[in-house]
């Protein structure tokens, strides 16, 4: 049985939403037996698709209907001024190592290319395009240097991903990498908590395999 309500459920995925870097959006959420429905405007198919994942991660969350559109702005860059602006902001963050990366813009996409040292920088990448204008999404195809794919590099992608969530138990998840399999042990607060886990060990590069030995320990 569930112990949350649809009121509930509501006012957590707006929290969850308030974690997001999202552009000017205008929507409306409604939740009925468990069911949030989302309705209105976007600015593109990211934001569309961060909202969606946003209510999917929320607890409680049994479907989402997914009625959110993306409006076409009225002065959209081009995409010599959107590769432009991708290479600018890969030069300026003092964090990524901008000469191994490359990239292609195709009507708005931004395809991501080269070789990083760390999981951190590769999830930092896609961050970083996805936040600038104009751009409608983001294939991320770099890769981390198999040399340098290391369990703490892991660690890095469940801490991101804590953080995220305004979570602060990455200190409690061992991680444990062997040709490629990630091994998780360790307590965690919720299945919504062990899930996200589980889902930042398995997106980490290199990563071919994770095995779950999380256990759940509510707080109460």
């Amino acid at each position: 049985m569930l112990c949350t309500t649809d009121a509930q459920i509501k006012e957590d995925l707006i929290r969850e939403l308030g974690h997001e870097r999202l552009g000017e959006i205008e929507i409306e959420i409604s939740v009925e037996r468990y069911v949030v429905t989302l309705t209105g405007t976007v600015e593109c198919v990211t934001d569309q698709l961060l909202i969606q994942d946003a209510a999917w991660r929320t607890e409680g969350v049994m479907d989402v209907i997914n009625n959110l559109k993306v409006k076409s702005p009225a002065s959209a860059r081009t995409d010599a001024e959107i590769a432009q602006s991708v290479r600018q902001a890969l030069e300026w963050d003092s964090l990524l190592p901008e000469t191994n990366i490359r990239f292609t813009v195709t009507n708005g996409w931004v395809a991501l290319e080269g070789t990083v040292n760390l999981s951190r920088e590769r999830i930092g990448a896609e961050r970083l395009v996805r936040r600038l204008a104009s751009v409608r999404g983001v294939y991320n195809n770099i890769v981390v240097n198999p040399s340098e794919i290391k369990a703490e590099n892991i660690c890095d992608t469940i801490g991101e991903e804590l953080k995220r969530r305004a979570e602060l138990e990455a200190k409690s998840i061992q991680v444990l990498l062997k040709d490629g399999t990630v091994t998780l042990s360790g307590q965690v607060h919720s299945w919504e908590e062990r899930c996200a886990i589980i889902n930042a060990a398995s997106r980490a590069p290199g990563v071919e395999a994770v095995k779950d030995g999380l256990a759940i320990k509510p707080y109460f």
